[in-house]
C-alpha cells in the first residue's frame, strides 16, 4: 500500500461491505485527479493512462476503495484511447446508470462497492460479451498477479 492509501481508511482489496463516505471525506482522502473522475465524473484526456498499454497480467482495483473490479485476461486493445475490458471480475464488482449527459445515451460504469465513476459501457466489444468496458485508468489501480496473490495470503487467518 502506498502512502496515499494510508490516508485512506476505507481502501481495501480484501474488504467488500459498501462505503459511504461524504463528498467531504472523500474529497480529504483521494488524490485530486482520482477525487475528480470517481467523485465528480470527469473524464481523463485519451491515451494518457498508463493502463491503456500495459500487457502484465494481475487485477485492476478501484483506485478510490481498492475493490476488485477487473483482471487483465479480459483486457483488449479497442483503439479507443482509454483502458478497455469485456467484462468485470464479478457481477457485483460493478454497477451501472443511465448517462443522458453531453447529448448522449450511454451507461455509466461505478464500482460496486463505492459507486465511484469508473467509466462506461458499449455493445461494441469482442466476444464472449460483446461488451466494452471503457474505463478511465486514473481511478484503477493494478496488482500483478504474484503480488496480488501474495496479499490475499496475508490477509488470510
Amino acid at each position: 500500500m502506498d502512502s496515499l492509501k494510508k490516508n485512506n481508511p476505507v481502501y481495501s482489496n480484501t474488504d467488500t461491505s459498501k462505503v459511504n463516505l461524504s463528498e467531504e471525506e472523500w474529497k480529504k482522502v483521494l488524490p485530486e485527479d482520482v477525487y475528480y473522475i470517481a467523485r465528480k465524473k470527469g473524464t481523463e484526456r485519451p491515451w494518457t493512462s498508463p493502463f491503456e498499454t500495459l500487457k502484465d497480467k494481475g487485477t485492476y482495483y478501484c483506485a478510490a476503495c481498492g475493490n476488485a473490479l477487473f483482471i487483465s485476461d479480459t483486457k483488449f486493445e479497442s483503439g479507443c484511447g482509454w483502458p478497455s475490458f469485456y467484462q468485470p471480475i464479478s457481477k457485483g464488482s460493478v454497477i451501472y446508470e443511465p448517462d443522458n449527459s453531453h447529448g448522449m445515451q450511454r451507461t455509466e460504469v461505478m464500482c460496486g462497492r463505492c459507486k465511484s465513476h469508473l467509466g462506461h459501457v458499449f455493445e461494441d466489444g469482442p466476444p464472449p460479451t460483446g461488451l466494452r468496458y471503457c474505463i478511465n485508468g486514473v481511478v484503477l489501480d493494478f496488482k500483478k498477479a504474484q503480488e496480488a496473490e501474495k496479499n490475499y495470503k496475508k490477509s488470510e487467518p
